[in-house]
Protein backbone atom coordinates (compact mmCIF):
# COMPACT_ATOMS: atom_id res chain seq x y z
CA UNK A 1 0.00 0.00 0.00
CA UNK A 2 1.23 3.52 -0.64
CA UNK A 3 0.53 4.59 2.91
CA UNK A 4 3.24 2.19 4.18
CA UNK A 5 5.95 3.91 2.09
CA UNK A 6 8.21 4.89 4.95
CA UNK A 7 7.67 1.67 6.90
CA UNK A 8 8.71 -0.36 3.87
CA UNK A 9 11.47 1.79 2.43
CA UNK A 10 13.11 3.05 5.62
CA UNK A 11 12.31 0.36 8.23
CA UNK A 12 13.46 2.54 11.16
CA UNK A 13 14.00 1.36 14.73
CA UNK A 14 11.18 2.20 17.09
CA UNK A 15 11.51 5.62 18.73
CA UNK A 16 10.85 5.96 22.42
CA UNK A 17 7.25 6.90 23.37
CA UNK A 18 8.59 10.10 24.96
CA UNK A 19 9.19 11.43 21.48
CA UNK A 20 5.80 13.02 20.79
CA UNK A 21 4.58 14.41 17.49
CA UNK A 22 5.80 17.93 18.18
CA UNK A 23 9.24 16.70 19.24
CA UNK A 24 9.49 14.59 16.12
CA UNK A 25 8.45 17.54 13.96
CA UNK A 26 11.17 19.69 15.58
CA UNK A 27 13.72 16.97 14.91
CA UNK A 28 12.82 16.97 11.22
CA UNK A 29 13.15 20.76 11.13
CA UNK A 30 16.44 20.80 13.05
CA UNK A 31 18.00 18.15 10.78
CA UNK A 32 17.62 20.31 7.65
CA UNK A 33 19.22 20.52 5.17
CA UNK A 34 19.97 16.91 6.11
CA UNK A 35 17.32 14.39 7.13
CA UNK A 36 16.42 12.60 10.35
CA UNK A 37 14.94 9.48 8.77
CA UNK A 38 13.98 7.91 12.09
CA UNK A 39 12.00 11.00 13.12
CA UNK A 40 10.35 11.26 9.69
CA UNK A 41 9.36 7.59 9.70
CA UNK A 42 7.92 7.73 13.21
CA UNK A 43 6.01 10.93 12.50
CA UNK A 44 4.64 9.28 9.35
CA UNK A 45 3.61 6.22 11.37
CA UNK A 46 1.78 8.34 13.94
CA UNK A 47 -0.04 10.75 11.65
CA UNK A 48 -0.67 8.88 8.38
CA UNK A 49 -3.50 6.75 9.90
CA UNK A 50 -5.33 9.93 10.93
CA UNK A 51 -4.99 11.34 7.43
CA UNK A 52 -6.28 8.06 6.02
CA UNK A 53 -9.32 8.11 8.36
CA UNK A 54 -10.06 11.66 7.26
CA UNK A 55 -9.90 10.50 3.66
CA UNK A 56 -12.21 7.55 4.31
CA UNK A 57 -14.76 9.84 5.94
CA UNK A 58 -14.73 12.52 3.25
CA UNK A 59 -13.80 10.61 0.09
CA UNK A 60 -15.55 7.33 0.95
CA UNK A 61 -12.94 5.46 -1.05
CA UNK A 62 -10.23 3.28 0.51
CA UNK A 63 -7.79 3.75 -2.37
CA UNK A 64 -8.36 7.50 -2.44
CA UNK A 65 -7.90 7.68 1.34
CA UNK A 66 -4.58 5.82 1.12
CA UNK A 67 -3.42 8.14 -1.66
CA UNK A 68 -4.48 11.15 0.39
CA UNK A 69 -2.60 9.96 3.48
CA UNK A 70 0.63 9.50 1.58
CA UNK A 71 0.32 12.79 -0.32
CA UNK A 72 -0.43 14.72 2.88
CA UNK A 73 2.41 13.17 4.83
CA UNK A 74 5.00 13.57 2.08
CA UNK A 75 3.91 17.19 1.66
CA UNK A 76 4.07 17.77 5.42
CA UNK A 77 7.55 16.26 5.76
CA UNK A 78 8.80 18.30 2.82
CA UNK A 79 7.46 21.51 4.36
CA UNK A 80 8.99 20.65 7.72
CA UNK A 81 12.38 20.20 6.07
CA UNK A 82 11.94 23.55 4.32
CA UNK A 83 11.01 25.30 7.55
CA UNK A 84 7.57 26.19 6.23
CA UNK A 85 5.61 24.83 9.21
CA UNK A 86 5.37 27.74 11.64
CA UNK A 87 4.23 25.85 14.72
CA UNK A 88 5.51 22.27 15.07
CA UNK A 89 3.57 22.02 18.35
CA UNK A 90 0.41 21.93 16.23
CA UNK A 91 1.67 19.42 13.67
CA UNK A 92 -1.40 17.17 14.01
CA UNK A 93 -3.71 20.12 13.30
CA UNK A 94 -1.47 21.08 10.39
CA UNK A 95 -1.83 17.60 8.89
CA UNK A 96 -5.62 17.65 9.24
CA UNK A 97 -5.76 21.11 7.68
CA UNK A 98 -3.72 19.85 4.75
CA UNK A 99 -6.09 16.89 4.45
CA UNK A 100 -9.06 19.23 4.32
CA UNK A 101 -7.54 21.38 1.58
CA UNK A 102 -6.45 18.44 -0.56
CA UNK A 103 -9.89 16.82 -0.29
CA UNK A 104 -11.53 20.06 -1.43
CA UNK A 105 -9.07 20.33 -4.33
CA UNK A 106 -9.59 16.70 -5.34
CA UNK A 107 -13.36 16.94 -5.27
CA UNK A 108 -13.25 20.04 -7.43
CA UNK A 109 -10.80 18.42 -9.82
CA UNK A 110 -12.88 15.25 -10.06
CA UNK A 111 -16.02 17.25 -10.78
CA UNK A 112 -14.21 19.07 -13.60
CA UNK A 113 -12.82 15.82 -15.01
CA UNK A 114 -16.21 14.12 -14.90
CA UNK A 115 -17.81 17.02 -16.79
CA UNK A 116 -15.08 16.77 -19.42
CA UNK A 117 -15.37 13.00 -19.61
CA UNK A 118 -19.15 13.15 -19.95
CA UNK A 119 -18.66 15.43 -22.95
CA UNK A 120 -15.67 13.69 -24.56
CA UNK A 121 -15.66 10.12 -23.22
CA UNK A 122 -15.92 8.69 -26.76
CA UNK A 123 -12.61 10.34 -27.66
CA UNK A 124 -10.82 8.76 -24.69
CA UNK A 125 -12.23 5.36 -25.61
CA UNK A 126 -10.86 5.56 -29.16
CA UNK A 127 -7.99 3.17 -29.73
CA UNK A 128 -7.84 1.74 -26.21
CA UNK A 129 -7.50 -1.78 -27.58
CA UNK A 130 -4.87 -0.85 -30.13
CA UNK A 131 -1.68 -2.91 -30.10
CA UNK A 132 0.98 -1.25 -27.94
CA UNK A 133 4.38 -0.29 -29.26
CA UNK A 134 7.00 -2.91 -28.40
CA UNK A 135 9.04 -1.97 -25.32
CA UNK A 136 11.24 -3.42 -22.62
CA UNK A 137 8.94 -5.51 -20.41
CA UNK A 138 11.17 -5.02 -17.37
CA UNK A 139 10.97 -1.27 -17.89
CA UNK A 140 7.19 -1.44 -18.16
CA UNK A 141 7.04 -3.53 -14.99
CA UNK A 142 9.09 -0.93 -13.11
CA UNK A 143 6.74 1.79 -14.28
CA UNK A 144 3.66 -0.22 -13.30
CA UNK A 145 5.05 -0.74 -9.81
CA UNK A 146 5.37 3.01 -9.12
CA UNK A 147 1.80 3.76 -10.18
CA UNK A 148 -0.69 4.37 -7.36
CA UNK A 149 -2.44 1.11 -6.53
CA UNK A 150 -5.81 2.10 -7.94
CA UNK A 151 -4.34 3.30 -11.24
CA UNK A 152 -2.29 0.11 -11.51
CA UNK A 153 -5.45 -1.94 -10.94
CA UNK A 154 -7.27 -0.07 -13.70
CA UNK A 155 -4.38 -0.61 -16.13
CA UNK A 156 -4.18 -4.33 -15.35
CA UNK A 157 -7.95 -4.82 -15.66
CA UNK A 158 -8.12 -2.81 -18.90
CA UNK A 159 -5.10 -4.05 -20.82
CA UNK A 160 -4.38 -7.47 -19.31
CA UNK A 161 -7.89 -8.66 -18.43
CA UNK A 162 -9.75 -6.87 -21.27
CA UNK A 163 -12.25 -5.29 -18.87
CA UNK A 164 -14.28 -2.33 -20.10
CA UNK A 165 -14.95 0.83 -18.10
CA UNK A 166 -18.19 -0.53 -16.64
CA UNK A 167 -16.49 -3.69 -15.37
CA UNK A 168 -13.62 -1.73 -13.89
CA UNK A 169 -16.06 0.66 -12.23
CA UNK A 170 -18.06 -2.18 -10.71
CA UNK A 171 -14.92 -3.87 -9.34
CA UNK A 172 -13.65 -0.65 -7.74
CA UNK A 173 -16.98 0.77 -6.62
CA UNK A 174 -16.71 3.91 -8.75
CA UNK A 175 -18.55 5.33 -11.75
CA UNK A 176 -17.62 4.34 -15.32
CA UNK A 177 -16.74 7.98 -15.98
CA UNK A 178 -14.36 7.97 -13.04
CA UNK A 179 -12.84 4.71 -14.27
CA UNK A 180 -12.15 6.35 -17.66
CA UNK A 181 -10.55 9.36 -15.96
CA UNK A 182 -8.30 7.12 -13.86
CA UNK A 183 -7.39 5.02 -16.91
CA UNK A 184 -6.50 8.08 -18.96
CA UNK A 185 -4.36 9.51 -16.15
CA UNK A 186 -2.62 6.16 -15.58
CA UNK A 187 -1.81 5.75 -19.28
CA UNK A 188 -0.28 9.23 -19.36
CA UNK A 189 1.83 8.48 -16.27
CA UNK A 190 3.00 5.18 -17.75
CA UNK A 191 3.89 6.85 -21.04
CA UNK A 192 5.92 9.52 -19.26
CA UNK A 193 7.67 6.93 -17.09
CA UNK A 194 8.54 4.71 -20.05
CA UNK A 195 9.80 7.70 -22.04
CA UNK A 196 12.16 8.48 -19.16
CA UNK A 197 13.56 4.98 -19.05
CA UNK A 198 11.48 3.70 -16.15
CA UNK A 199 13.06 6.14 -13.70
CA UNK A 200 10.19 8.61 -13.42
CA UNK A 201 8.19 8.48 -10.17
CA UNK A 202 4.66 8.03 -11.53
Amino acid sequence: MRASFYAVRVQPPTIAPADGEAALARRVIDAAPGRDLRAEAELYRLLAPRARLYGLKHLRDAHGAADLAQDVMLMTLDRLRRGEVRDPEQIASYVLGTCRQLVIDRKRGMQRRERIMDAYAHEFDTGVSASPVALDTEQLQRCLQVLPERERTVIVMTFFEDSDASQVAQALGITPTNARVIRHRAVERLRLCVDRGGMHDA
